[in-house]
Formats: C-alpha cells, structure tokens, sequence
C-alpha cells in the first residue's frame, strides 16, 4: 500500500490554492487590461462595445486562466484524495468520514483547510492504524 504523509497532502494543498490562485489573477489581470485598452467599453449608446481586432489578446490571456485554474483544481482534488487516503488507514474513522462527506457536499476546501491545521497522520509512529503496517 503507498504510504500519503500529511506533509505530503499539505504541500499539495497549499500548491492547488496558490495555482488557484494565480489562475483567478490571471483572468482578473487580462479582463481590466482588456477593459484599460479599450478592448470592452461599457456605456455608450450600445451598452458594450467590444472591439474585434484586439480581443484575441484578452481570450488568450482568458484561455490560460482557465488552464492554470484547471490544473489548480485537479491539484485540490488529488490532495483532498490523498487525504482521504491517509485517514482511511487509522483505527478511529472521524476525520476520513469527515473528509468524505464534507468533500461529496462540495465543502472539499473547507474539510482540507480543517485537515491541514487539525488532522491527523496515519505515517507517523504514534498513529493508531486500523490494519498494522506491514514490515
């Protein structure tokens, strides 16, 4: 069985956020330059104005956004999976379930921050492990 540490589970969580969180600056970034260099004007006769030549720039900026924002999130899915791992392993079953149904409901994050600060490891000598870890 692959042994998923709780620093290992950390540093994948906290790499999703900031991914996460570049990707969200990325497209807030290229939506107020786009906005600046006058690529969406908003008023006017016509309510918005987009011009064409320019909005190439903007859609690619956009597009790797989403990419990054993407691979931020599949980062988040796998660390909240490896947790999910790493408490299976443990006698008292409080934080898998925890995990598990917080992560099903869409509250993942919440459940992970939860994890990061408070939750246990099943590597560490100290851990009550449901099955003896083979030798």
């Amino acid at each position: 069985m692959i042994e998923i540490s709780k620093p290992l589970v950390t540093r994948l969580f906290v790499g999703a956020l900031l991914t996460l969180l570049v990707g969200v600056l990325i497209a807030v970034a290229a939506v107020l330059f786009a906005l600046a260099d006058g690529v969406i004007s908003i008023g006017g006769p016509s309510g918005v104005t987009i011009r064409t030549d320019a909005l190439a720039g903007m859609v690619t900026w956009l597009f790797l956004a989403a990419i990054v924002i993407l691979a931020g999130s599949i980062a988040a899915i796998a660390s909240w999976i490896a947790a999910l791992l790493n408490t299976f392993r443990l006698a008292d079953k409080t934080w898998f379930i925890v995990l598990l149904v917080l992560g099903s409901a869409s509250f993942g994050w919440l459940a992970m921050i939860a994890y990061v600060f408070a939750g246990p490891d099943s590597t560490k000598p100290s851990a009550v492990l449901a099955v003896p870890a083979r030798t």
